[in-house]
């Protein structure tokens, strides 16, 4: 009996260590890597930030429905209504319907934060995706087991983290990561201090409103040729001063000697905020990259300067897509594979606005008039080169 030779088995492909690690991150006791994480308190204050300040909150917004919707498109005819289906109805944390509601909440929090984590439910019984779920941030924490390539998804409590059974159907993404650190960057970091100033400010014209608008009096009695004033007389004036005050008709003070009434802080004037104001909202608009007139802000600029604004904003949305579309692919591939396809597709995006789809036109007439117009010259000048000249016999 003959034995064929027995093939080597290849090894299988391992990540060298990172040399640039610290030593003492890979002595750890747990086997997780030690590295800066995002702590909640850092949420809680970009949340504050959304809740205290409405235009960031606006602009977040903007951002995510700005960004469109997408549809998938296979190579294989056959498996097109599985996509199509997938993409439309899957169910998405328990309210919600299709996969763009969960792309919508996963890039919310993706913007906000910084990290953005989501699951994807299976059905055993039909052999499928079930429902696609976005995870609350303080409820799992990211760690390096083993290597920082090697993101886990662990799920907190208990005074310690235990990795995700299933790290296959878990997404997490990190926005501008940090280099040394499994958090992203949130679109929101640098913000605290001048939201801090334009708060500030608001709060002291809510103040200034307050004693401006419910006006504060000061009465004052300065009794005649130096006579004595006790307190039972200064008790008698303020009770008559506020019976005025307070009744619901027109009503005189009536007093005997030298009464003066003042109106308190009326001397003063408020501040003009506008200047200010503005600085301040510049800054916060410049670091989220939304022009001002989407946020309905009528600051003076050309038509030239919308233009450009909103080419900057193109780009913007066109750099987010990329973010996100990863857990797209992964989400779909992983439905279709369940379902015994093995087809390629692709993620196709809708035009971000009318003004693209039109200039794109507009810029194909262009080339394709100017292609007519060479070919055109083209020709004559092929057939003025061949042309008999006069006497010659053909």
């Amino acid at each position: 009996m003959k034995f064929g030779k027995r093939k080597k088995e290849k090894p299988s492909p391992q990540c060298s260590a990172v040399q640039t690690v610290p030593a003492n991150c890979y002595s750890s006791p747990t086997g997780i890597l030690s590295f800066e994480g995002q702590s909640r308190a850092e949420r809680e204050l970009f949340s504050s930030l959304r809740e205290s300040l409405p235009i960031i909150d606006a602009a977040i917004w903007k951002i995510v429905r700005l960004i469109g919707k997408f549809k998938i498109i296979t190579d294989d005819s056959a498996w097109q209504s599985i996509a199509d289906e997938f993409v439309k109805n899957v169910k998405t944390n328990g309210s919600s319907q299709g996969m763009n509601n969960f792309i919508y909440t996963y890039l919310d929090s993706l913007l906000t934060y910084g990290c953005a984590v989501g699951e994807m439910v299976p059905d055993a019984a039909l052999g499928r995706i079930s429902a696609l779920y976005n995870a609350n941030l303080d409820d799992v924490e990211l760690v390096a087991d083993g290597s920082p390539l090697d993101l886990t998804v662990c799920k907190s409590g208990n005074g310690g983290v235990v990795p995700v059974k299933n790290q296959n159907l878990v997404l997490a993404t990190l926005l501008n990561p940090k280099p040394g650190t499994i958090h992203g960057t949130s679109i929101l970091s640098g913000l605290p201090f001048v939201s801090s100033i334009l708060l500030r400010i608001f709060g002291s014209v809510k103040t200034n409103w307050e004693r401006v608008g419910d006006v504060r009096f000061a009465v004052t009695y300065n009794p005649p040729n130096g006579e004595g004033f006790s307190k039972d007389d200064a008790k008698i004036i303020a009770d008559e001063w506020r019976k005025a005050m307070r009744s619901q008709s027109v009503c005189d003070f009536v007093s005997v000697g030298d009464v003066s009434i003042k109106v308190i802080g009326a001397e003063s004037q408020m501040p003009d905020c506008e200047v200010p104001i503005r600085s301040i909202m510049e800054q916060i608009l410049a670091k989220l990259g939304i022009p001002p007139f989407l946020l309905g802000l009528s600051w003076s600029s050309t038509e030239r300067m919308s233009e450009q604004q909103a080419d900057i904003l193109t780009s913007e949305l066109n750099y987010y897509r990329a973010v996100v579309e990863p857990v797209i692919v992964k989400t779909v591939k992983t439905h279709l594979q369940l379902c015994g396809c093995g087809c390629n597709f692709k993620v196709e995006w809708d035009n971000i606005n009318l003004q693209d789809a039109v200039e794109l036109s507009q810029a194909r007439l262009n080339n394709a008039q100017a292609m007519q117009i060479e070919k055109e010259l083209g020709t004559e000048e092929f057939n003025e080169q061949n042309q008999p000249k006069k006497g010659s016999v053909c």
